[in-house]
């Protein structure tokens, strides 16, 4: 298995690759920019993208949806209460991160779905809050918690389909009941590391001391 984190663009969105070194297939969670070197990261371990997985549609996350789309022909797979809002963004988003819009999903999942990649599979972790179709995805001792966790940090609440109640409720009952030795690895570089553990998130994170 292969995993690597990738800070990309402007606005400190981390991007990942996951990979199946055994059957060569790998899926890219939220390549917001910078396309080109995931693929060339892929190609130098031999994988090639099939699937790319947002973890909520805001502009940030997806706008490198067509451009990856063009050069792998991965299919984009999204939570489906996501669906609309990933295909029809507003105007106002696009002209302010000066963005393409994605295309359509390809998949739609739920929570509990498990998404395939080769040998491997991603649990979805229906986290909504941050928007309302907002996943986190687990991968063995992994959660990718997109815009839901960072590290030391929370989503914003504030934009449209968001709630501070549900944030908390998603974090404390969907992510802090996860074993403590979990990795967290957020959707974009705000914490003091890129990393960081479920037990070290239940400590220290200000906004959700326990």
């Amino acid at each position: 298995m292969i995993v690597r984190q990738f800070e990309v663009g402007n606005y400190m969105v981390f991007s990942y690759l996951i990979g199946d070194g055994k059957t060569g297939e790998a899926l890219v969670i939220d390549p917001a920019d910078e396309a080109q070197q995931l693929i060339e990261f892929a190609d130098q371990h031999g994988l090639k993208i099939t699937s790319i997985l947002n973890t909520h549609a805001h502009i940030d996350h997806i706008m490198g949806n067509a451009q990856m789309v063009r050069l792998t022909g991965a299919k984009i797979i999204i939570h489906e209460a996501e669906s609309y809002s990933l295909h029809h963004p507003s105007s106002g988003s696009l002209s302010l991160f000066q963005a393409e819009p994605s295309p359509p999903a390809d998949v739609l999942v739920k929570d509990g779905d498990v998404i395939p990649i080769g040998e491997l599979g991603l649990k979805v972790i229906h986290t909504p809050g941050h928007s309302p179709g907002g996943i986190s995805l687990q991968l063995d001792d992994m959660v990718f918690t997109g815009d839901t966790l960072f590290v030391g940090g929370v989503g914003r609440t504030d934009l449209p389909g968001g709630s501070w109640e549900t944030l908390e409720s998603s974090i404390r009952h969907r992510l802090f009941t996860l074993p403590d030795e979990t990795a967290v690895l957020p959707g974009h570089n705000y914490g003091s590391t890129p990393t960081s553990t479920i037990h070290i998130e239940k400590l220290t994170n200000p906004h959700l001391r326990l």
